[in-house]
C-alpha cells in the first residue's frame, strides 16, 4: 500500500520553539496513502509537538503541513478533523460516566448536517438523523468487538477496552489519516500484542494511514514497517524495525540495547 507516491501528510522543516526552548527543530517527513509508520524518541523529545502541529493544537513556528496537498498550517483542530485527520491521546481522554456508545456519538454530530430548526421542531429531521446516529455509532462498536459494552460507563471498562474505545472514538470521525500517541502506554504484554492485531485491523477494514508514537517497543517494531527516531526534537535515523535497532545512534540515544528489544 505505500510502495507508490501518494503522499496524503507532508511535513516540511517543522519548527517549534516555546520561548527558549527548541522542541522540534527543521523537522521535515513525508507519509504516504496507507502507511503504517512509527515515530519514537526518548521521552521529550518533540514526538507529541509533532503531532499537536499536525492537529493544529500547535502552530509551529515555521514550516508548513501538507495534508492531501492542502496548506493545513495553524488551522485549528476542529477544521483539521473535518477534513480527515483524526488522534487519540497519551492520556485517555474520554467521558468517564457517559456509555461507550454515548462517546462514540459524540464524534459523529460534527459530521451531520441536521437542520438548525431540527433541534427544536422534531418535525425537521431531528430524532430521524439521531436515530441514524445511533445505528452507525452500534455498527462501529460491532466492527470493532465493543458492541457488548455499549451502554457501559466507559470509565467501568478494562484499560485495554477503554484504549480501544477512544480508538472507536476518533474512528467516528470518519478520518484517513489517524494519529494515534501512545496507545499501548500502561499495557501488560498480552494487552499489548492484542492492541497490535486490532491496529492491524483497522488499518486494512477502514482503508487507514497510521502515524503512531509508541514507547513500547514491541509494538512498534511489531507493526510498523518504517519508524523515524527523534531526540531533542532532531531527527536522527530512519529505517525498518531491524535498520532502526541496529543503528547506534538510536541505541544511544534511546537507552541502550534494552530499550529497543534488541
Amino acid at each position: 500500500m505505500s510502495g507508490n507516491n501518494d503522499v496524503i501528510l507532508s511535513m516540511r522543516r517543522l519548527t517549534m520553539k516555546f520561548g527558549g526552548l527548541v522542541a522540534v527543530n527543521d523537522f521535515s517527513m513525508d507519509i504516504h496513502r496507507g502507511e503504517l509508520v512509527g515515530l519514537i524518541g526518548p521521552n521529550g523529545a518533540g514526538k507529541t509537538t509533532i503531532f499537536n502541529m499536525i492537529t493544529g493544537h500547535y502552530t509551529p513556528t515555521s514550516g508548513k503541513i501538507i495534508f492531501e496537498g492542502r496548506d493545513i498550517t495553524g488551522l485549528p483542530p476542529h477544521k483539521v478533523a473535518l477534513l480527515g485527520i483524526s488522534r487519540t491521546f497519551q492520556n485517555i481522554r474520554l467521558c468517564r460516566t457517559m456509555s461507550a456508545l454515548d462517546n462514540v456519538l459524540i464524534s459523529f454530530h460534527p459530521h451531520v448536517k441536521n437542520p438548525f430548526f431540527g433541534a427544536i421542531v422534531p418535525i425537521f429531521g431531528y430524532f430521524r438523523v439521531e436515530r441514524e446516529i445511533r445505528r452507525r455509532g452500534m455498527e462501529l462498536l460491532e466492527r470493532l468487538g465493543l458492541e457488548k459494552w455499549a451502554n457501559e460507563p466507559a470509565g467501568s471498562l478494562p484499560y485495554g477496552l477503554q484504549r480501544r474505545l477512544e480508538i472507536a472514538r476518533a474512528l467516528a470521525t470518519e478520518p484517513r489519516l489517524l494519529l494515534l500517541d501512545e496507545p499501548a502506554a500502561g499495557m501488560n504484554p498480552a494487552e499489548a500484542a492484542d492492541l497490535m492485531d486490532f491496529i492491524r485491523g483497522i488499518r486494512q477494514e477502514f482503508g487507514l494511514t497510521i502515524f503512531l508514537i509508541e514507547h513500547v517497543m514491541q509494538v512498534v517494531m511489531g507493526i510498523c514497517p518504517r519508524i523515524r527516531v527523534i531526540d531533542f526534537g532532531v531527527s536522527i535515523a530512519e529505517g525498518t524495525p531491524e535498520e532502526i535497532k541496529s543503528n547506534p545512534k538510536v541505541i544511544e540515544a534511546y537507552l541502550g540495547e534494552e530499550a529497543l528489544g534488541a
